[in-house]
């Protein structure tokens, strides 16, 4: 199995290594929506969620931590991004009886209100309007391998769409959790949007590749609190290496507090959050989050998360 794990970690290097041309690419590649993290739990952690993925929302940050949902979970998470564009994700995970490990189905839709069309001619408008969006759907399954190790994938189909021209293409992420046993520390590695191509306007795009690799652990852990630390590390193909800090404290299980930083981006900067959870029966729970992102120039950008565990 350790071999299995050193395969399987060089395999995700190998991506890194080929993009590792020590300049940004920034405006070479497409499908830029897809780097809009969700979940408010994960960006008000300043995004360091790879080596700590543990909910339904792994399958966007590290399909490997999807082995966690033991049960059934459903979240549904909504961003406000910026230029009046939104994003809206739904994920439901499970634990069939029939194979061993975790299913999940989500859904991604990155999308604006309708736009009027204007004409150099007719500049106020034509009184048509059109619109421009991707929508994703995506399986997910992952399983353990050992006590400590597991790993998972997102296999993903994506239609983009302006006005009236649309593409089709899909998309693969890879990830792997191991847990080391040590106060929790867990070390996370993913590799997103692996294989897909599409031709806007006679023009091929690739997808935004990217590869991180995260560690998590918790720095206290008691019977009413824990202190949860983790540290990310980024390598995109069409920009430069960044990394992202943040924190999760939570009493009782019930109440949490975030707040993480993202390094060496463009606009990230200081991340923080917050959320509740209410128990409803004995196996059941009912969580809301929320987090907010300075984005510089572009203001803050706000995630909401309501997600049910049953």
């Amino acid at each position: 199995m350790k071999r299995i794990a050193m395969l399987t970690a060089f395999l995700l290097a190998a991506p890194s290594m080929v993009y590792a041309a020590g300049f940004a690419k920034v405006g070479t590649f497409g499908g830029q929506e897809l780097k809009i993290g969700v979940s408010a739990r994960a960006t008000g952690m300043g995004s360091a969620f790879v080596g700590l993925a543990d909910d339904a929302s792994s399958v966007f940050w590290n399909p490997g931590g999807l082995v966690n949902v033991t049960g059934n979970e459903v979240s549904l998470n909504h961003v406000v991004w910026a230029a009046d564009t939104k994003l809206s994700t739904a994920v439901m995970a499970f634990s069939p009886r029939s194979i061993p490990g975790t299913l999940a189905i989500s859904f991604r839709s990155f999308w604006m209100d309708p736009q009027l069309e204007r004409t150099a001619y007719l500049p106020e408008g034509t009184g048509r309007t059109f619109d421009s969006g991707t929508t994703s759907m995506g399986l997910s399954y992952s399983r353990f391998f050992t006590d400590k190790f597991s790993a998972g994938f997102t296999l993903n189909y994506l239609h983009m769409g302006l006005a009236e021209t649309a593409v089709n293409t899909g998309a693969l992420d890879f990830g792997i959790m191991y847990r080391i046993g040590i106060r929790d520390l867990k070390l996370g590695m993913v590799i997103q949007n692996l294989g897909g191509k599409f031709t806007f306007d006679e023009r091929e795009s690739k997808l935004p590749v990217t590869f991180k690799v995260g560690v998590s652990a918790n720095a206290m852990n008691t019977k009413q609190q824990r202190l949860t630390g983790a540290v990310e590390f980024a390598h995109p193909a069409d920009n430069l290496e960044h990394a992202n800090v943040g924190a999760e404290y939570a009493l009782n299980n019930q109440f949490f507090a975030r707040a993480g930083y993202h390094i060496n981006y463009d606009t990230d900067g200081l991340a923080y959050g917050f959320g509740a959870a209410l128990p409803t029966g004995a196996k059941t729970k009912l969580q809301a989050d929320y987090s907010a992102v300075d984005m510089s120039a572009l203001g803050l950008v706000h995630r909401f998360t309501l997600s049910v565990t049953y």
